[in-house]
């Protein structure tokens, strides 16, 4: 506590201007890192490494930044990374635990309660997404009602604060992008959302102006390009944007070529929406690797791929994806579950294939998806106690080594019988194409593949699972 109030003033004291005449041009940036994966963190703003920056031996650093463009900052550490808003005389210091990332997360310093609003809007936002789902099932009229409660109050919180703080500018823009794009994704969300599965009907039941804001939809806000919230809107609109495309001509087509038609009808939207290198490259990159993880036709993920090489202006992210492309035709049902290498709970290596002598399901979980160890866990020990007639292996696909892994299993009384950890993670990884985190990967006691595209979560999981129990 005495080195933690040490160096707070220090920060102060750094973040102090000794002429007051020239403005500081300068801001520190700290930390203090709990269960540190590795020994440094890389900062960096705009999609530049600003500095990969070294923890000291009590897991602590500061780093002065000179001269400092007002704005987001991020800080990346091991597989996650966070934001910082930062300008001129800010000396902020935050503190996080690894196990527990974002929600550990706490700033302190000068231009500490900017940050901490940013860092608890970000965690709303994760709640609000998932109490979307549930307020989609409403009729589209007390849907928009609801969703225009929740813009007011979050307005209403933005006004509290600045009368109080009186932040900057450029702070206030931010929240209120934040905000707007939130509410502009909760609309292009709800015909996916809401319950049935004909999303073009979902469409049609929409009032009258539900979509009037798309006239002064910017694709191209560069300022907010790496902005979750940003992001989020951009793909849920895009998503329904191509869904009215594609309703025009997908009668008679079979399920496989409407969802080839439609995922086409995302990447052409996009190429002609966004001009913005980047954002254009991250929305192909996502609609391309989304299509791609879910298709076993040869044909129709050549046609995706070829479109995405031709439109993305990324070179290493589209050798990235051939490989990727290549490795999903290596899964494809009847083949043979690739070489794997393996750590176990006792630090001893095998392999994936020899733990594997019965029907097995085989899930991936992350400290990165923190809700989704938890939730994956519980579900497994639950299909472990219902179907005792097949294996069920679940491997850590983080490369902190084993003892973080097995702290965070330790947490929750989670026992080590079959768990697993990659030896070589991003080699793994991409040989079983470990997206997104809920798949999984069905075999029988031939190592053959059944089904490479699996989810435990899904609501037709054991019904096929029971369908292969019973061949």
């Amino acid at each position: 506590m005495r080195f933690y109030f040490s160096f707070l003033v220090l920060l102060v004291t750094l973040s102090s201007c000794k002429d007051e005449i020239a403005p500081c041009s300068y801001a520190y940036l700290g930390g203090e890192i709990i269960n540190p994966s590795s020994n440094y963190v890389i900062l960096t703003k705009d999609d530049v490494v600003l500095d990969t920056v070294k923890l000291n031996g009590v897991n602590r650093f500061i780093y002065k930044i000179n001269p400092v463009k007002s704005g987001i900052y991020t800080f990346k550490h091991g597989l996650e990374a966070q934001i910082a808003f930062l300008e001129p005389r800010d000396s902020v210091f935050f503190r996080l635990n690894t196990l527990d990332f974002d929600e550990s997360l706490v700033f302190t310093g000068k231009g500490a309660k900017k940050n901490n609003y940013l860092i608890e809007d970000f965690l709303d936002h994760e709640k609000e997404e998932k109490a979307i789902i549930r307020l989609s099932q409403l009729e589209p009229k007390i849907y928009e009602q609801k969703i225009d409660s929740i813009k007011v109050l979050k307005d209403e919180k933005l006004a509290r604060f600045t009368d109080k703080y009186n932040p900057s500018s450029l702070f206030v823009r931010i929240v209120e992008a934040n905000n707007t794009y939130s509410y502009y994704s909760n609309k292009e969300v709800y015909p996916f959302a809401h319950h049935g599965r004909n999303k073009a009907k979902n469409l049609k039941s929409l009032p009258e102006g539900f979509y009037d804001y798309r006239k002064t939809i910017n694709y191209n806000d560069t300022i907010f390009s790496d902005y979750h919230n940003y992001r989020q809107f951009l793909k849920h609109n895009v998503s329904n944007l191509a869904l009215k495309v594609h309703k025009s001509h997908d009668n008679g087509k079979s399920r496989e070529a409407r969802a080839f038609c439609y995922n086409f009808e995302r990447l052409k939207l996009v190429d002609s929406l966004v001009s913005k290198s980047k954002i254009k490259d991250d929305l192909l990159y996502h609609f391309t690797l989304k299509y791609l993880s879910k298709s076993n036709n040869e044909t129709n993920n050549k046609k995706v791929l070829n479109f995405y090489q031709e439109k993305s202006s990324n070179a290493s992210e589209k050798v990235r994806m051939t490989r990727y492309a290549e490795s999903i035709h290596r899964l494809k049902t009847g083949s043979t579950l690739p070489t794997i290498n393996l750590v176990d709970y006792n630090k001893n290596s095998l392999k994936l294939g020899n733990q594997i002598n019965k029907l097995t399901v085989i899930s991936f979980w992350s400290n990165v998806y923190y809700e989704h160890f938890k939730d994956s866990h519980y579900k497994i020990k639950e299909l472990r106690r219902k179907y005792p007639e097949v294996d069920f292996i679940s491997i850590n696909i983080d490369d902190y080594g084993i003892d973080k892994a097995k702290t965070l299993l330790n947490t929750f009384n989670f026992k080590y019988a079959g768990e697993y950890q990659f030896e070589n993670s991003e080699s793994a990884s991409e040989k079983l194409i470990i997206y997104p985190i809920t798949k999984s990967i069905i075999v029988d006691q031939n190592s053959t593949i059944l089904d490479s595209n699996s989810n435990i979560f899904s609501y037709y999981f054991e019904d096929n699972l029971l369908g292969l129990i019973n061949q």
